[in-house]
């Protein structure tokens, strides 16, 4: 799988890489216009109507191969694996580590600072158990 993923990559930067020297090498619309007032010749290496032809069919063809392997790429890379759902759904589940138990030295109070009570006392829930004032 990881192979394909990676052929296809490989298929799609090179079309694209190609597509855009194919585009650059095309002339505009205006080009032509030039040449028919008498500046500049209007034969090339494929003929004075082949080149265009020939160059837009071959940017049409690397089109298709790129716009597919995109979307094979897409479907590829959204497919679920045959074990399960993502990564982290297939970890194995552990137990939070216990704390470590403290030092002598760091139940020794700093300073002037009174210590922490041991126990939190629980808020009061009804009003008979409001200590009076």
């Amino acid at each position: 799988m990881n192979v394909m993923l990676n052929l296809l990559m490989a298929v799609q930067m090179i079309s694209a890489v190609v597509m855009v020297g194919l585009i650059l090498l095309q002339h505009g619309k205006g080009a032509d216009m030039g040449a028919a007032f008498g500046s500049g010749s209007a034969g090339s290496l494929f003929g004075a109507s082949g080149s265009a032809n020939f160059l837009s069919r071959t940017t049409a063809v690397l089109a298709t191969v790129f716009f597919a392997c995109t979307l094979a790429l897409a479907y590829f890379g959204n497919a679920r694996p045959a074990g399960g759902g993502s990564l982290l759904e297939r970890a194995p589940v552990t137990a939070p580590a216990a704390p470590a138990p403290a030092s002598p030295a760091s139940q020794i109070p700093s300073g002037g600072a009174a210590p922490a009570p041991a126990e939190p006392q629980a808020p009061a829930s009804s009003p008979a158990q409001i200590p009076a004032k």
